[in-house]
């Protein structure tokens, strides 16, 4: 069995209307709801051995924040240029790539990738946790997932269940949803 946790980066700004995508930072709101979900991830154990995300701004600082909050530290995340933006089946073989030794993997990227993963890899669960992924996956979630599978490479669509679905405003109702999330 594998853990796979599916990170969306927080909240970013939209002041610079110039500013390329990829450039774009967090705002207030987002560096304090990745603080709030690192130390939940903290409080909650999660401890990850190995850690791939987009190389886009924000979720650098995302991670910068999130995983501060964690002890023991983990490694140094692996910015793979293809998780931007990307699609689920590129997710899912960036997941099938992951190291053999490793057991709980954070992936940190975008929507609506992240939440197109999680559907897919738990396809057929039908309960809440499924239903409140499909429903939104907001900025600065996390969905933790257990894939019935003993080598990532077996990672497969439907070979998953959601386990929990954490969002910031679970967390601290200041952070619910606004027209942009």
């Amino acid at each position: 069995m594998k853990r796979l946790t599916l990170l969306r980066h927080a909240k970013s700004g939209w002041d610079d209307p110039s500013l390329p995508d990829f450039e774009r930072a967090l705002n207030a709101r987002g560096r304090r709801a990745a603080l709030v979900v690192g130390k939940h991830a903290q409080q909650r154990a999660l401890g990850f051995d190995w850690v791939v995300a987009s190389p886009a701004v924000r979720v650098r600082e995302t991670l910068d924040i999130f995983l501060a909050e964690l002890d023991p530290p983990t490694p140094d995340p692996v910015w793979d240029r293809r998780a931007y933006l990307a699609s689920a089946a590129t997710l899912l073989d960036i997941v099938r790539e992951t190291p053999a030794d490793v057991r709980h993997l954070l992936l940190a990227g975008h929507n609506p990738g992240m939440e197109e993963l999680a559907l897919l890899l738990a396809q057929g669960q039908r309960d809440p946790v499924y239903a409140e992924v499909a429903e939104k996956y907001p900025t600065a979630t996390m969905a933790c997932l257990r894939l019935d599978c003993d080598a990532w490479g077996d990672a497969a669509f439907g070979s998953a269940l959601i386990e929990r679905l954490i969002r910031p405003r679970d967390l601290d109702p200041e952070l619910g949803p606004d027209e942009h999330d």
